[in-house]
């Protein structure tokens, strides 16, 4: 072999080397393979199988990610490929999935497929069957489904990773403490003004003060009046003449009408004298409020002579904000509390809800009635009032973490078991420190969530939203 004969070899060796390079980069090199197999190896090779079973769908004759349910053609005139059921070849991943979902779902045969939609859970549905870009199959939404699309299914996995815990809704009591400021006064119904009911002279008045304690029957004043004396002869009179000492009838009951105690009645049944100077009692214990009498002065019918408020009970009168007074009720418990008195507690109930609201603070007066033998609370006082608020009666409760409020409306969670959702709309009644009224909704017995309750309503408001495409909305 010359020289030139060899170089031409070598030359020719070079190029085709660098051709099966080119076309196994290209995807000839398979081309090639495939028709050699045929020619060169048919008679020992066995021949290539064939496609078996129904067609499937029709996918892209490029292998591009666009498929069809029916015939169809690319943009250049050529027909899609059909994909025969021996030819549907998924990821391992997805066939488990697919045979998971069929084993609990009805075939198509039985239930008419609706639309298919995304298996990632995006937003995006087809009219016909179809992958991803990653090659997993849309999932089938069957006819009835969509009634029922904002049920939320979740795998026991996801549970325990998403934190999602479920409490049981009960009947109870809905209290909730108000705490709010108060004032101490005393009880008007102990109150007493001490007067004449006809005119007098004060001969002398105790040695009692604005302040001062008295005891029901400790001497105030002493006094004269001209119509007393005049009631009082005509009764000793009567008694005299044989007439029997009735305090309701006769002279006994004219001196009692005219303010007379009835212990200086029974003295003038008992002497048969009418006494010069007649001395007005205490009408009740208590502390004496106000004091206008002076020896020698002239009473005159009604003047207010001496004030006394018996102060074994008083009442803190509390300012109770609009929003928390419609949950207050007579005979709630309350507890108060002074500053003066640091560690002192004062245990009484309301006694009355004032019927009006103050314009300016928007607040409702609320009246405590408290015991207060010791006599440490004063008139006047600052006090801090705690009440319990809300009904008696027992309710349907959840704890307040299982509601979930937008505002516009108000969703609780039911748990069906098997990792099943339920979103129920509520009307909410009273809210407590732990728990809330449902007043509609939602029965005692029932699962519901209180955890994670915002992770089911995002997926809730998903499947709704991907059920209220029509098929005319779907593009496939």
């Amino acid at each position: 072999m010359t020289a030139s004969k060899f170089l031409l070899f070598v030359s020719s060796l070079a190029m085709a080397g660098g051709g099966g390079y080119a076309a196994g980069t290209r995807g000839l090199a398979s081309h090639i393979n495939k028709v050699f197999s045929e020619q060169a190896l048919g008679e020992t090779m066995p021949q290539a199988t064939v496609p078996t079973g129904r067609i499937v769908y029709y996918r892209h004759p490029d292998g591009l990610a666009e498929y069809a349910a029916a015939p169809r053609k690319t943009a250049d005139g050529r027909d899609f490929i059909a994909v025969r059921e021996s030819e549907d070849v998924t990821f391992d991943t997805v066939k488990k999935a697919t045979v998971a979902q069929a084993e609990t779902m009805p075939t198509a045969g039985e239930r008419k497929v609706l639309y298919y939609r995304n298996p990632m859970g995006l937003p995006d549905t087809s009219k016909a069957p179809k992958k991803d870009s990653m090659g997993m199959d849309y999932l089938p939404v069957f006819e009835g489904d969509e009634t029922d699309s904002s049920v939320v299914k979740v795998s026991l996995g996801k549970l325990q990773r998403t934190g999602v815990k479920t409490a049981t809704a009960e009947s109870a009591v809905i209290s909730r403490e108000v705490r709010v400021p108060g004032t101490v006064t005393f009880d008007e119904r102990l109150v007493r003004i001490v007067s004449m009911r006809a005119n007098a002279f004060v001969d002398g008045v105790a040695d009692v003060t604005t302040g001062d304690r008295v005891r029901k029957g400790d001497e105030l004043f002493h006094f004269f009046s001209k119509d007393i004396a005049k009631a009082g002869a005509e009764y000793a009179t009567e008694l005299r003449g044989g007439g029997k000492p009735d305090l309701d009838v006769g002279g006994a009951l004219q001196l009692r009408n005219l303010g007379v105690p009835e212990e200086t009645v029974k003295a003038i049944a008992q002497s048969r004298t009418v006494p010069r100077s007649i001395a007005y009692l205490s009408p009740s214990d208590g502390v004496v409020l106000e004091r206008s009498a002076t020896t020698g002065m002239m009473a005159e019918a009604g003047d207010v002579l001496f004030r006394i408020a018996d102060t074994s009970k008083v009442w803190v009168i509390a300012d109770v904000p609009e929003f928390d007074a419609t949950n207050i009720r007579k005979g709630a418990q309350t507890t108060v509390r002074v500053r003066n008195l640091p560690g002192k507690t004062f245990e009484g109930t309301v006694d009355l809800i004032y019927p009006e609201l103050q314009s300016q603070t928007r607040t409702a007066k609320v009246r405590v009635e408290l015991s207060n033998a010791e006599g440490l609370l004063l008139a006047n006082m600052y006090a801090e009032v705690q009440i319990a608020s809300g009904d008696t009666a027992l309710v349907v409760a959840v704890p307040n973490s299982a509601v979930i409020d937008t505002g516009d409306r108000q969703v609780v969670f039911v748990d069906k078991g098997e990792g099943r959702f339920e979103p129920r709309d509520v009307a909410l009644g009273a809210r407590g420190d732990d728990v809330t009224e449902i007043r509609k909704g939602i029965e005692a017995g029932e699962k519901i969530v209180t955890s994670a309750n915002f992770l089911l309503d995002a997926e809730s408001n998903l499947n709704a939203a991907l059920s209220a495409l029509t098929a005319d909305e779907v593009k496939p």
